[in-house]
């Protein structure tokens, strides 16, 4: 089993990308074929449909991100401390799991008042309890208002949660996105909330470009997995087995299993479209490959040794040194491939991470 060290790498901070291509299938895909020659290959991502066949299916998560990032103040007796929280996984009608910073100092009974002085939303100021606090800086929060009343509440108030590499980047560099990341971290077809983190490498798709794909015979799939903020924690584990993934909420509706059964018993290729489809169907699939309909959770960890029952091919960006997904991607093209891939994309200029650039993978090819 390779170590944590093995998912290493060095990114210059100049090729972390602060902002998305426009129009969003303009970006740069690099297109990874294992065993072949040349392996790489270099495209702009609306060539996607000549990389494809008739036949293929593109498997989209249509989970939408919610404006998870809250700020607010902690109030005890005469004290008050601002605090930032990241909504991470919904637990009940009024209670949810969030990362808070500074988050050493917070305790169960604490009061937080969220939202800028002076402002309310519609219905007044949202606050909630701290009824718990778990591992790695998460807290619970047991909000005043339920339901639909808590979500408007946070659509109120609440701002995109675009991830904290990009952030930094910006105020290092001294720019931000103004209000455009509402749209711009959101996919052309996002429609079930729930998310914290974007599907990002569905970002890259234009309804232009999916009509393209329809025309050429590509076929497309919907399934729903919200991302929650454990997919992108730093691995501590030197023993990369030994880390534990937080469990995220999803769905393959019977419908979708069926059309993805039905392609592969035609011959045409599973495509995953980010590794949070990648995730979600393989957890759905049985030894033999088919899909099952899947309701419920899955923490499922993809690393090197993972043996891939419904993925044919797998569409996604350039992930953080060190991270699960680094392993995932690796699992899927080989260590060797895409570290050759990922030495190539930083000398070609390729932009990294969320907004960045894309790649196309197919699997490695068994000796």
């Amino acid at each position: 089993m390779p170590s944590l060290a093995d998912f290493d790498y060095h990114l210059p901070e100049d090729r972390i990308a602060l902002h998305p291509a426009s129009p969003r299938d303009s970006a740069r895909l690099l297109v990874v074929r294992p065993g072949e020659v040349p392996a790489l290959a270099d495209h702009v991502f609306t060539d996607l449909p000549d990389q494809l066949s008739p036949g293929d299916l593109l498997v989209f998560n249509d989970t939408r991100v919610i404006p998870a990032r809250l700020e607010g103040i902690r109030l005890r007796e005469e004290s008050s401390v601002r605090i930032e929280v990241l909504l991470v996984r919904r637990i009940d009608d009024c209670t949810w799991d969030a990362f808070a910073r500074p988050g050493k100092r917070l305790r169960p009974g604490d009061r937080v008042t969220f939202g800028e002085a002076g402002r309310v939303c519609l219905m007044g100021s949202l606050s909630a309890e701290i009824v718990a606090k778990g591992e790695e800086g998460i807290v619970t929060l047991r909000f005043e208002r339920t339901g639909a009343h808590l979500d408007e509440a946070i659509a109120a108030i609440g701002a995109m949660p675009l991830p904290p590499y990009i952030l930094e980047a910006r105020r290092r560099a001294g720019t931000d996105g103004g209000n455009k990341d509402h749209r711009d971290y959101q996919t052309v077809f996002a429609r079930v909330e729930g998310s914290v983190a974007a599907p990002t490498a569905a970002l890259h798709f234009t309804p232009d470009l999916i009509e393209r794909l329809t025309r050429r015979g590509i076929g497309h799939v919907f399934v729903t997995l919200h991302v929650g903020a454990g997919t992108f924690l730093p691995v501590k584990a030197e023993r990369i087995e030994d880390h534990r993934m937080h469990a995220e909420w999803g769905e393959v509706s019977a419908e979708a299993a069926r059309r993805i059964n039905a392609a592969r018993a035609a011959g045409g290729r599973i495509v995953a479209v980010g590794t949070t489809a990648c995730r979600l169907i393989e957890s759905a699939a049985g030894a033999e490959g088919t899909l099952a309909p899947f309701l419920g959770e899955t923490a499922i960890f993809i690393r090197p040794g993972h043996v891939f029952r419904a993925t044919d091919a797998l569409i996604t960006n350039f992930h953080l040194p060190r991270s699960t997904l680094m392993m995932l991607v690796s699992a899927f093209a080989g260590l060797p491939v895409m570290r050759s891939a990922y030495a190539h994309a930083i000398a070609a200029g390729y932009r990294f991470y969320s907004y960045g650039d894309a790649s196309l993978l197919f699997p490695a090819r068994m000796p």
